[in-house]
This record gives C-alpha cells, sequence and structure tokens, in this order.
C-alpha cells in the first residue's frame, strides 16, 4: 500500500512539473498568464474509438488537459486536438501587435489544413475579444475565451503575442510576435517537418 500511494505521489508530482513548466525571465517579469484559444463557429469535435482503443483524452499529453470556453459559448477540451499538430495564438483585443499578425495567423490557418490553430484571447472581456474576431476576420479558427488566463497558465505564456507551435507528443516551442506571414510560416513549416 506505502509503495502504491508513493508511486502515485511521484507520478503526481512529475506530472505537475510537466504541465507548469519553467518560466524564462522576460516570462518571470511580468505575471499576466493565459494561453486558452478562442473559438471560431466551428469546434473540434473528439473522434470515436473503439473499445479495444485507448481514447484520446487518456492518451493526450498533459499540456491539452483542459476545459475552456470558445468565444461562441461552447465547451472546448483540449484533448479534441490529440495526435494533431497546434498552433496556439495568445492575444489579447487591446494589442496592436497581435492585431497586425492577424492576417498573417488567418492566412496560415488556411494554407496548412491538417494543423490545429487555436487562437487564446485574454487579458479583457468577453465583449472585446468578440469585436476582435469580428474587426480582424479571424473567426474561422477556433477561439478561446480565456479571461481568467487558465490555458494560458497552462502553456506557460505570460505576455501576448505568443505563439505555441505544439508537436502531436506535447513538446513545444514558443516565439514571440509580432510574426509576419513569411517567419510564421517558417516556423509552421518546422512544426510539420518535426
Amino acid at each position: 500500500m506505502i509503495r502504491v500511494r508513493t508511486a502515485a505521489a511521484v507520478l503526481s508530482a512529475a506530472l505537475l512539473a510537466t504541465a507548469c513548466g519553467g518560466a524564462k525571465e522576460d516570462e518571470a517579469a511580468n505575471p499576466a498568464r493565459s494561453d486558452a484559444p478562442l473559438s471560431a463557429t466551428v469546434t473540434p469535435t473528439p473522434q470515436q474509438t473503439s473499445s479495444s482503443e485507448p481514447s484520446k483524452a487518456a492518451t493526450a499529453p498533459a499540456a491539452l488537459k483542459f476545459t475552456a470556453k470558445t468565444l461562441g459559448g461552447e465547451t472546448f477540451e483540449g484533448t479534441s486536438l490529440a495526435g494533431r499538430p497546434v498552433v496556439f495564438w495568445f492575444w489579447a483585443p487591446w494589442c496592436p501587435k497581435c492585431r497586425s499578425e492577424a492576417p498573417a495567423v488567418k492566412a496560415a490557418a488556411k494554407k496548412y489544413g491538417d494543423v490545429a490553430f487555436v487562437g487564446v484571447a485574454g487579458l479583457d472581456t468577453e465583449a472585446a475579444m468578440k469585436e476582435f474576431i469580428q474587426r480582424t476576420g479571424t473567426g474561422t479558427i477556433v477561439q478561446l475565451s480565456d479571461e481568467k488566463g487558465m490555458v494560458w497558465t497552462k502553456l506557460g505564456v505570460s505576455q501576448q503575442s505568443t505563439f505555441v507551435f505544439m508537436k502531436p507528443d506535447g513538446s513545444a516551442e514558443k516565439a514571440s510576435g509580432p510574426l509576419g506571414s513569411d517567419e510564421l510560416n517558417g516556423l509552421v513549416q518546422k512544426l510539420i517537418d518535426g
């Protein structure tokens, strides 16, 4: 019984350390954290699995084990992204850098159909987030409302504009914006090429 408890405690500590990640110097200076994507009208749905296959939730990387709300008011399960490369775009409605890179994000999402693009809005009200989506025309990608910064914290993001490029195995790289089309496309291609 003691072995089971010890193993469970070690596993819990390892999962917590993996999910939280380490903060870079610039992230430590800015405590505002949030990285949940905003949702468009279409939300990815988990694929059905047979009883002999493990569920996506069970096999998803720890970083994708979150639940958020889309800007459309729907529940979004991060585990629905399991098995695909993902680009998380963390933005704030009042951010001029975020606004300037919106066309590049929209074009990249259209160009790379096998990559999931998820916008994660924070640091403002949901009304302002919806206005940003309408103004920038980025409602075709999943957009999450992360007013409390839960997703930003989960993915270790502390400032807008930040991109997290996540491989299917859960490993990820971050890039600070603004990113133009060429730079964003290069990073997405690197994610795909692995």
